[in-house]
Order: structure tokens, then C-alpha cells, then sequence
């Protein structure tokens, strides 16, 4: 099943937090080994975003942190490309107004892939996949 991580879920996994479910992880743990697991390219924006705003604090250098997570065997990285940046403002309505969300919700419709998140804004979007 193709699976795209939605940023928290990301960091999440990749420093080990609790807060990653049981089902979350044994998704990801799947699609990691079938080499369909995915990261949308605004999640790595979404990091930097959160360490510029001082949200965030990694353990080494944020270029040097991003080397590492999305160079993981079987993670892919969906590039933002123009449809699914002209999708993501054409979503089915109600869907709320952060552009990054739109972005992933908008990739994952396109690559019809399930999101892993905890947010419950997407999980509660009825024309979106999505699991925690």
C-alpha cells in the first residue's frame, strides 16, 4: 500500500518518539519494507519552517539531519509538481486553509497512497485515505 508520511509522523519515526502509534508504525514498518513508503518534499520545508520559528530542535545540523532521513532504504520523496500544486487548491471542500496540509492531502490523492497522520483535520477528510 502506498504510504506518505505526514511530517510529524515523519520526525516521529525517524527519532524513535513514543508518540508514533503502534499501527502508525507497523504501517510504516509495511510500506518500508515494500519500498512504498513516501515523503511529501513539503514535509522537508515543514522542518526547516520549524527550526527557523524555533518549534523544533534536532540533535545535529538540520542539512545534516535531512541527509539522513530522506535518504532512508525504501523512503521515496514526491517532488512538488504543478498538478499537485494546482490540486491542492482545488480540493473537494470543507478542507481548512493550511497550504502545507493541501500539498500532502493534494499528493496523496494523486499518488493514491494512505496518509499516516494524527492530525485529525485530515483524518477527518472524508476524500483523503488516511490512518494513525
Amino acid at each position: 500500500m502506498r504510504t506518505l508520511l505526514d511530517t510529524h509522523a515523519w520526525i516521529w519515526w525517524v527519532t524513535e518518539d513514543r508518540r508514533l502509534s503502534r499501527r502508525a508504525k507497523a504501517t510504516i514498518t509495511t510500506a518500508l519494507a515494500e519500498q512504498d513508503l513516501w515523503l511529501s518534499l513539503i514535509s522537508v520545508w515543514e522542518v526547516a519552517k520549524k527550526i527557523e520559528k524555533q518549534q523544533l530542535v534536532l540533535d545535529r545540523p538540520l542539512d545534516q539531519w535531512l541527509d539522513e532521513a530522506v535518504t532512508i532504504q525504501g523512503l521515496g520523496v514526491w517532488e512538488l509538481t504543478r498538478p499537485v500544486l494546482v490540486h491542492s487548491c482545488n480540493l473537494p471542500q470543507p478542507f481548512h486553509g493550511d497550504p502545507a496540509d493541501q500539498i500532502l492531502v493534494a499528493t496523496a490523492r494523486r499518488q493514491h497512497a494512505v496518509v499516516v497522520t494524527k492530525d485529525h483535520r485530515i483524518r477527518r477528510y472524508a476524500h483523503v485515505h488516511s490512518l494513525w
